[in-house]
């Protein structure tokens, strides 16, 4: 049998991948949950029909999103993930020693135990004695914290269903008000090529609440277009001015200082999104 799933990306774009095989399918009380094992990029996980990511590709998007912020903050200890279910960004956040105490606040249960199941790579940090698991709406587990996070890294699904709440200046202004005097956050912000809107809104909504805003790129195959971006949100530190490095032992395949870098060097088409 010849077996492939699909993501429809935009109304006139898909991609689709060979399936070896359908590891597990359900709805949750938020979301249909699909994991299959494909033959281009290995088990794979998509939430309502969206691919959220790959054992082959996931590095990428968990390195960019986790160790941009955190080099950039000079000691970042107690940090929180809202969203990032599966465990990726977790898992790249503790290896930081500085970080003492790392929440993931994923809205759905069922993401992390089908994640820690049949993802184990990606989800492995999940049970280090420094994450602590909460299964909660991020948006109010932000409104309850105040000043207590050196970083808040947003882990979204794409601005639909549940998530969409996670991209308003509301949110924003209580992640402000949930950091430290020096805190960062960062958010994956979507495709250049085909959310276009949305990044120009999500920058000026975070320009308006945080004194430096900054935008950043990488690129990850599986999702749409490939060149995919990250907005930052931070009180003090400057991810542009980061000088110290260092990612020895880390075992980074993407991020490095020269990425770090390279990723504020903006195309002139994505540079007109922010003006």
């Amino acid at each position: 049998m010849d077996l492939w799933i699909t993501e429809y990306q935009t109304k006139n774009q898909k991609i689709s991948c060979r399936v070896k095989e359908t590891l597990h399918i359900e709805k949750s009380k938020y979301q249909e949950i699909v994991l299959v094992d494909t033959d281009e990029y290995g088990r794979m996980l998509l939430l309502d029909g969206a691919i959220q990511t790959t054992v082959k590709d996931e590095f990428v998007y968990h390195e960019m999103i986790s160790h941009v912020p955190l080099f950039t903050h000079p000691n970042p200890k107690k940090v929180a993930v809202i969203g990032g279910g599966d465990g990726g960004t977790i898992r790249e956040i503790l290896k930081h020693k500085s970080v003492d105490k790392a929440f993931l606040v994923e809205i759905d249960q069922r993401v992390v135990e089908l994640s820690k199941s049949f993802l184990p790579e990606i989800s492995a940090a999940l049970g280090d004695e420094r994450a602590k698991v909460c299964i909660e709406d991020g948006i109010e587990f932000v409104k309850n914290q105040k000043n207590e996070f050196d970083v808040i890294m947003v882990d979204s699904t794409d601005p639909v269903g549940p998530a969409v709440g996670l991209f308003a200046k509301d949110f924003y202004r209580s992640i402000h008000d949930a950091l430290g005097e020096d805190g960062i956050f960062v958010a994956q912000t979507e495709s250049p090529f085909f959310n276009k809107e949305l990044i120009s809104s999500v920058f000026r909504d975070i320009k308006s609440v945080f004194p430096i805003a900054r935008l950043y790129l990488c690129f990850v195959p599986t999702y749409p277009g490939g060149l995919w971006s990250f907005t930052i949100g931070s009180k003090k530190y400057d991810p542009m001015d980061v000088q110290e490095v260092i990612t020895d032992g880390m075992g980074c395949k993407y991020y490095s200082r020269e990425v770090h870098k390279a990723a504020f060097v903006l195309p002139p088409f994505v540079k007109e999104l922010l003006e």
